[in-house]
């Protein structure tokens, strides 16, 4: 009998209240489709009653178990930066890190494939968007690499908004050097700002299973804004679904998820996936 020696590929996930996270049957379906034995688990911090301060041990211990590489979600895509040995070239930019490979024992290189993941996402499902003013909320790690992907598509200014003041200066900032001064600003006056957008971008886990709610007052919507949301468990936020009510352009996060799965599967196998093969299966399984 015919034994099949190929390696296995052990991957997983590293954040809090993953458990509804499609990450594990994306990545392992669409290694079934190419033969590879691939095998991908959740690390939840809140499942095993962890805090970022066991960051560290999880990093260590997935690199001394064989793991190819580790997916960084919240809170972790900035804390995870003082564990690398490098940074890609757009990690470096951003500040934030979702993907992990690890090499030769002692290597451990950060990239961010969110930022594509959204900019993909928003080509296919905004096409024709205006993009001259847009609002976002959320200035973390996942908000860092939207915010770029916005500019990258275009966006003239971009008033980040984000609880942590400081934050949204920082990305703010790093944006402004990157696209050119008042491209990207704090946002103080949220009502002016959003009475002014031709968008609304989300960038919080506002909205998430675990963190029920609309991030803004819902009267500061109005029919005329497109809507943009990464949360992706579940597919319709609060945000969306009030947005729809009034007739706004919207999109939801799951095509974020599924192109920097389609990036991270790369990264961590060296093989492309089949993108539509990917968004078929998100499809089957939301």
């Amino acid at each position: 009998m015919a034994v099949d020696l190929q390696p296995a590929v052990l991957v997983g996930l590293i954040g809090a209240g993953i458990q509804a996270s499609r990450a594990p049957a994306l990545h392992e379906r669409e290694g079934v489709e190419q033969g590879i034995r691939y095998v991908y688990k959740l690390i939840d911090l809140d499942r095993l009653a962890l805090g970022q301060d066991a960051l560290p041990e999880l990093v260590t211990a997935a690199e001394r178990l064989g793991f190819a590489g580790l997916n960084i979600t919240h809170p972790c895509k900035q804390s995870i930066l003082p564990l690398l040995t490098d940074l890609s070239e757009d990690a470096r930019e951003l500040g934030a890190v979702n993907t992990v490979l690890f090499r030769d024992g002692n290597t451990r290189v950060g990239h961010n494939t969110d930022w594509w993941g959204f900019a993909e996402s928003f080509r296919r499902g905004l096409p024709g968007a205006r993009l001259n003013r847009v609002v976002q909320i959320g200035a973390g790690g996942a908000g860092a690499a939207v915010a770029y992907a916005a500019l990258m598509l275009g966006v003239q200014r971009l008033s980040i908004f984000d609880l942590d003041t400081t934050r949204a200066r920082d990305v703010a900032s790093r944006l402004s050097v990157r696209f050119g001064q008042g491209t990207a600003v704090t946002c103080a006056d949220m009502t002016e700002a959003m009475a002014e957008a031709d968008g609304l971008i989300h960038a919080t886990p506002t909205g998430m299973a675990k963190y029920p709610g609309l991030a803004l007052p819902e009267q500061l919507l109005r029919p005329a804004l497109w809507v943009a949301e990464i949360v992706y468990f579940p597919l319709e936020t609060e945000l969306l679904r009030a947005a729809k009510r009034l007739g706004c352009r919207t999109l939801d996060g799951g095509g974020m998820a599924v192109f920097q799965a389609v990036e991270a599967f790369r990264l961590f196998t060296g093989r492309q996936a089949n993108v539509e093969r990917m968004l078929r299966h998100f499809a089957a399984i939301s």
